[in-house]
């Protein structure tokens, strides 16, 4: 509301304005009905949905079961592979004793048993040797390292020798052989 005061010729004239502010107006629209779903709609949208839910989370439960698994069988794997040079030491040391001269029996004894011990605990873990020797090269197991001339047909892209053994952990390789191989 405002008020205007205006003097007239000694009088006192007050004007009221009353306007009050109106709203834009707009134009009328029409009102937005929601569309109905029939009930059987409505319950094969929420069984939708619930098949789906079920869906994710089987898979989800698969996939971290699986997940579970491969770390229980791959959980040692550091540890055996740094274990393997101490067995790679044993079978040398074997090898030595054997070629030596002497009465090396109580030595090779001793290291035999240690040897053994030790491998049939890392079998016990899932380790195995992959065996070579006699084998044509296969490149997810083995690594050439040397080639030398076979002195038979047969030995030809075959293994002659194994430098280093390989081996895997409950199918996994962990170290390839290496490998010489005759051409």
């Amino acid at each position: 509301m405002k008020e205007h005061k205006r003097e007239k010729h000694g009088e006192e004239h007050v004007i009221v304005e009353n306007k009050q502010e109106e709203p834009e107006q707009t134009q009328p629209t029409q009102p937005t009905q929601p569309t109905e779903e029939s009930p059987e709609d409505k319950i094969a949208a929420l069984n939708d949905k619930y098949l789906r839910l079920a869906a994710e989370f089987d898979n989800y439960r698969r996939r971290t079961a699986k997940e579970r698994l491969e770390l229980v069988l791959t959980a040692g794997e550091e540890t055996i592979i740094g274990v393997l040079p101490a067995l790679d030491d044993c079978e040398r040391a074997l090898d030595v004793l054997r070629r030596s001269d002497g009465d090396n029996a109580v030595a090779i004894e001793g290291t035999e048993l240690i040897y053994n011990k030790l491998f049939s605990y890392l079998e016990s873990k899932g380790l195995k040797k992959i065996e070579s020797v006699g084998k044509e090269l296969n490149t997810d197991f083995h690594e050439a390292i040397a080639q030398l001339p076979a002195q038979k047909k047969e030995q030809r892209n075959k293994i002659m020798e194994v430098v280093q053994q390989g081996y895997t952990l409950n199918g996994k390789v962990i170290r390839f052989a290496k490998v010489v191989i005759g051409i």
